[in-house]
């Protein structure tokens, strides 16, 4: 299945998944869109699904090399927030040679998930 669309406004997440990856997006959207995005994702997960994204460890931004686009890092902390908001739980982060920060997060089993 193929699509255009705004992330926000995806069919994607009319479905359901076992893992969600966001590699490279999250720090393109606006603060209030990342927060949009998580919170579906976490809607679409099943029980016990993973979700996977990247951005910067620390709150900042910055004009995006390859698309000329401000973006932002909401941070360590607000990420961390969002994702229990959003009934996640935060359970690891990494970094690796290139300098891509990793979020690792997931649903736990039996957990309900608010809508936002």
């Amino acid at each position: 299945m193929a699509e255009h669309a705004a992330v926000e406004e995806s069919g994607f997440f009319e479905r359901t998944f076992d893992g969600i990856i966001a590699w490279g997006l999250m720090f393109l959207l606006s603060a209030k869109t990342q927060a949009v995005v998580i919170q579906k994702a976490a809607t679409a997960l099943e029980p016990g699904g993973r979700f996977l994204f990247t951005a910067p460890r620390e709150a900042v931004s910055w004009t995006d090399a390859i698309t000329g686009r401000e973006s932002l890092s909401l941070g360590r902390e607000e990420y961390r927030r969002i994702l229990r908001d959003a009934g996640l739980r935060l359970d690891g982060e990494g970094s690796d040679e290139g300098e891509n920060h990793y979020y690792f997060a997931s649903k736990g089993v039996g957990e309900s998930v608010r809508k936002g």
